[in-house]
């Protein structure tokens, strides 16, 4: 299965983009990191640069019709500066309209919420997150993986680098029933 992994042109927590990225290479998917700009993006430790990685596909010119399933990656800057983009957001949101699968970890959800996609859903986030999430019509709890079957998609979410074991088992799982 191609996985997109969405990312801006910075600000991505790196574990958040590097720990889903290699599970799906070991169970066997082919993950592809799309972008809003061609050529690098720059990853962070928190505040700090860390490494910089290739883009594979451009937002725009990607769409969710190649892709099993998506996965956005948090950082506090990274779904601001996605959230900003139309091209990103519309990439988002047609995932929810072709029923597939969505994973998103730590701040992430507010390009969810930007897409217009959380009304009627049940997630989780980094808590700076719930009043925004409540506000755009989702209910939001405190667990460390949460799959939200009340829509059009499947929705996997979790709060923080501590939750990325089980985040990324559980979107694996969910993204491999998806599809079959």
């Amino acid at each position: 299965m191609r996985i997109a992994i969405l990312t801006a042109p910075e600000g991505v927590e790196q574990v958040e983009l590097t720990d889903p990225w290699q599970a799906a290479v070991d169970a066997g998917h082919e993950p592809v990191l799309v972008s809003t700009a061609p050529g690098e993006i720059q990853a962070f430790n928190h505040l700090d640069k860390a490494d910089t990685f290739r883009v594979d596909e451009v937002v725009g010119e990607a769409s969710a019709e190649s892709f099993g399933g998506l996965v956005l990656p948090g950082g506090v800057a990274n779904p601001d500066f996605l959230r900003t983009d139309d091209k990103a957001v519309a990439f988002v949101r047609e995932f929810f309209e072709r029923g597939r699968p969505v994973a998103a970890i730590c701040h992430a959800p507010w390009t969810l919420i930007e897409a217009d996609v959380v009304r009627g859903r049940v997630l989780t986030s980094w808590p700076s997150l719930a009043t925004d999430l409540r506000n755009a019509g989702a209910t939001w709890v405190d667990e460390q993986v949460k799959v939200c079957d009340h829509g059009s998609n499947k929705l996997v979410t979790s709060r923080k680098p501590d939750d990325l074991k089980a985040f990324c088992e559980t979107y694996l799982d969910v993204f491999a029933k998806d599809s079959a």
